[in-house]
């Protein structure tokens, strides 16, 4: 009888299947040490055949079906203009004829990607996170490339990668955090990669795609692509770009998916439980002391032999009892009964509440109202009042499609302090009052339910009742 194969520290290693994964093992039984993201096998690290490599790609890029049908996501996404005065309605004016000369620049090789516009935007948790907004032609570009590459370098992926991916996700990757701490799974290391997509090394980044493409020109297009510089808002001159990879662009989460596989690899190899989602990761163990050696060897190669640096403050490792948080959730052991609970994470709820106060404005012009004013019938034929209502809609089923997974410590109302705030913002904007008043008696809930206004524990229980199918998708 053969032996199993001993992982890491010397011990088996349990196989956490996803959902949509057709295999004969199970979920299986374990000894000592953490789960892999899933139940496909690690690759073999030693005694590899050579590989074939693809080569003359390029046409399949500058091809005019492809550019078309990279031009037609592009205009779906709505984006921003670049450094250059085109607009998406711009160019979608005289689309054919622009990609036609697209088409030909890219077969002789004239075409040159231009700088991106850099534009920051507000992180939740406080500073400013940084885009790379490419041209409308540019960004065409990077799609196309994207539509020729994804396939090739998906036949090679790691099961233990989600971010960025057809038929994966936010949804699958929370699926195997949240079996892992079911399986009882109770240290995880919590890491963060110092902004990741500025300290991509592009000499590595562009060997480690060379590992499968051949094609020098396709090479090149992208060399020239992470090479084209940057635009500052305060400044009209172009800076270099010596290394790392725009947020901003279509091909950007491919090229990091690429760079971080090696990553994926030597975890797996190594038997760690690595759940990832593009920059975004955790690893969890049975033990301190494996989690501590899996940060360990994330360090190692993360560190040494990618070039990036995890974040002093905010890898760690601790137990799931303590807390951590993945991709807007927040799981810990509640400490009277130690069940472990998912909930929404902080930084998540004051997003939300952002996201409500956008949609229901209190008018400057507004004069408060009087309580005999303010009946059913008269809020029915306002449009603004139900304009707002159907914009805050479309808000909560989206946001319930992404956090009804909670765990939480009040099963049967785990959203109420949510919808609470949902009322207190419609009832605010209605009258102009704030706090406690005769709104809450002229605009209780019942009321505010028959102007149509969605309730989230609501939307929850028709969920638990499989009345809901909406799939989850990120808030």
């Amino acid at each position: 009888m053969r032996k199993p194969k001993t992982i890491g520290v010397g011990q088996l290693v349990l196989q956490i299947v996803f959902p949509d994964e057709q295999t004969n093992n199970a979920a299986g039984e374990t000894q000592e040490h953490e789960p892999a993201a899933s139940s496909a096998p690690a690759e073999p690290s030693s005694n590899k055949q050579p590989k074939r490599k693809w080569y003359s790609l390029i046409d399949k890029v500058y091809a005019l079906p492809n550019l078309v049908s990279a031009w037609l996501k592009v205009k779906d996404n709505h984006g921003a203009a670049g450094i250059d005065p085109m607009s998406v309605d711009t160019f979608d004016q005289d689309a054919l004829q622009r990609l036609e000369q697209l088409s030909a620049d890219l077969r002789s090789k004239s075409y040159r990607a231009q700088p991106v516009r850099r534009k920051f935007i507000a992180k939740s948790g406080g500073g400013q996170r940084a885009l790379g907004i490419p041209t409308v032609r540019d960004r065409i570009v990077q799609q196309a490339l994207l539509q020729v590459l994804e396939a090739i370098f998906e036949a090679k992926f790691s099961n233990r990668s989600h971010g960025f991916r057809p038929d994966r996700g936010c949804c699958t990757a929370l699926g195997v955090v949240d079996r892992a701490v079911r399986h009882g799974y109770t240290w995880v290391v919590d890491a963060d990669i110092r902004s990741f997509f500025d300290t991509v090394s592009h000499d590595k980044l562009l060997g480690a795609v060379n590992e499968e493409i051949a094609d020098g020109s396709v090479l090149k297009l992208i060399s020239q692509i992470l090479k084209a510089g940057v635009v500052l808002p305060s400044a009209h001159e172009m800076e270099p770009t010596q290394m790392g990879t725009p947020q901003g662009g279509p091909l950007s989460p491919l090229l990091a998916n690429i760079y971080l596989h090696a990553f994926d690899v030597q975890m797996a190899e190594a038997g760690y439980g690595l759940v990832r989602y593009a920059d975004d990761f955790v690893i969890f163990a049975k033990s301190e002391e494996a989690a501590t050696e899996a940060l360990n060897l994330a360090r190692q190669v993360l560190e040494g032999q990618l070039s990036l640096s995890l974040h002093p403050e905010k890898t760690r490792v601790v137990s799931v009892t303590t807390g951590f948080e993945f991709l807007g959730f927040h799981y810990f052991g509640h400490p009277e009964t130690g069940r472990i609970v998912k909930e929404v994470r902080p930084k998540s709820a004051r997003r939300f509440r952002e996201a409500i106060r956008r949609h229901t404005p209190t008018l400057k012009t507004q004069r408060r109202v009087k309580r005999k004013h303010v009946t059913l019938t008269r809020l029915r034929k306002n449009p603004w009042v139900m304009g707002m209502i159907g914009a805050v809609n479309r808000h909560l089923q989206g946001w319930h499609g992404y956090f009804r997974s909670v765990w939480s410590r009040y099963p049967e109302t785990p959203f109420r302090n949510f919808d609470g705030f949902v009322r207190a913002r419609i009832r605010s904007a209605i009258t102009g009052k704030v706090g406690p008043s005769w709104t809450h008696v002229q605009l209780n809930n019942r009321t505010l339910a028959a102007l149509g206004l969605m309730s989230l524990d609501a939307l929850q229980r028709e969920y638990h009742t499989g009345k809901q199918s909406a799939p989850a998708r990120k808030g």
